[in-house]
Order: structure tokens, then C-alpha cells, then sequence
């Protein structure tokens, strides 16, 4: 499996060379395949070539804005997925709303917290167990594929709704219209205006 350059082997992981004797590295070590690369840039663990994580730590949040700056700058230049997972710990709690409100309503990325690196790891192993069977051709499993479509429907759409001046008819026709969360936070007053008329577009605008 590629991913530009990055060669991602089946049942493998790449992680950056930075996280080289890190808590996560070591307690990966056993429980899945773990290469290191130098050179992955903005991306600092690669679970296949379509899906990778980007790590923001504690002190990443508590220095400032450079964490931000590269998350804008990895949606700019990716189409890779991209997982965002944020330490939230006592002291990083206060940040915490602002990334989510940056990683998931304006970058339209998925955002999961995690207490310490010891969590990510756990995580990170789920993660490389689902993106493994996800490549798998799902298909031919009715099942699957029924879950997955009323799973993801509704939470995309009650989300919409929690705009105000929303309601479901509303959150319909946007979403029939733009698609996904991430389209309709980049829309323009005078696309979502075709959709709702002009009151209501400037309010999501402005929200």
C-alpha cells in the first residue's frame, strides 16, 4: 500500500521517526508492527495508505498555535484521512472545545481524546484492527453495510441541526446540498442563500 511515498505494508504501521523511543512506540512494540520513517512531515503515524494520524500532545496544546497551523496545513495539502487524537488532560481541558470546534466543524476531520500516551497506544492498535478490516471488501456483508448507513446519516444530520434556525427540513437541504459537514462550513453566504434564503444563510454564516 502506498501513500506518496510512504510504503505502508499490510498489518504494519509507520510511524514517525520522532516517536522512536516514545511511551507509545514501546507499548505498540508486541501488539502491532511498528516502522519507523523519517520524512513523513506533517504525519506522525501512517495505518494504511489511505488513513494516518496526526498526535497532538499536551504540550503542543499549552505552547500555542503551531499544532493548529499544521492541522490547516495537512487538510490543505492531504487527501489522505487524517485522525486527529488530542491529549485531554486537566491541564490541556480549557483548550479543549477550540480544537474540537477547529478539527471537526472546520476541518472536517474525526477527533478522538485521549488521557496520556499509554490510551493512544490502545487506541492506535483498535484503529489498525478496523482500518484492516475496512479494507476488506465489505460488500458482499449486507449487514455491514446497513449499519454503516444508519449510523452515519443521522449523527451527520442532527449535528446540522444544532445551528440555530435549523430545523430538519433545513438541515435536509443542506446536507443534500453540500454533503458533508466540512463543505458546508467553507460554504459562501451566497451558496447556502440559494438554499435557505438570505436571513437564515447569513445566521449560519455567521455561526
Amino acid at each position: 500500500l502506498t501513500a506518496g511515498s510512504i510504503v505502508v505494508p499490510y498489518g504494519h504501521v509507520i510511524g514517525n521517526e520522532k516517536w522512536r523511543g516514545s511511551e507509545i512506540a514501546q507499548r505498540l512494540q508486541g501488539k502491532i508492527r511498528l516502522l519507523f520513517e523519517d520524512g513523513l512531515g506533517l504525519v506522525d503515524f501512517h495505518l494504511s495508505n489511505r488513513t494516518c494520524i496526526l498526535y497532538i500532545s499536551e504540550a503542543d496544546l499549552v505552547a500555542g498555535d503551531e499544532f493548529k497551523r499544521r492541522l490547516v496545513r495537512f487538510r490543505n495539502t492531504s487527501s489522505l484521512g487524517g485522525i486527529v487524537i488530542v491529549e485531554k488532560t486537566q491541564i490541556s481541558d480549557q483548550y479543549f472545545l477550540a480544537v474540537q470546534k477547529l478539527v471537526v466543524l472546520e476541518l472536517g476531520m474525526v477527533l478522538l481524546p485521549v488521557a496520556n500516551q499509554g490510551e493512544a497506544s490502545q487506541l492506535i492498535t483498535q484503529l489498525v484492527s478496523f482500518v484492516r478490516e475496512q479494507s476488506k471488501d465489505l460488500s458482499s456483508n449486507p449487514f455491514l453495510r446497513k449499519l454503516g448507513s444508519q449510523l452515519a446519516e443521522p449523527s451527520l444530520f442532527q449535528t446540522v441541526q444544532q445551528i440555530p434556525g435549523v430545523g430538519k427540513t433545513k438541515a435536509l437541504l443542506l446536507l443534500q446540498q453540500f454533503g458533508s459537514i466540512h463543505r458546508l462550513c467553507n460554504a459562501s453566504v451566497e451558496e447556502l442563500e440559494l438554499v435557505v434564503g438570505q436571513t437564515l444563510a447569513q445566521q449560519i454564516y455567521n455561526f
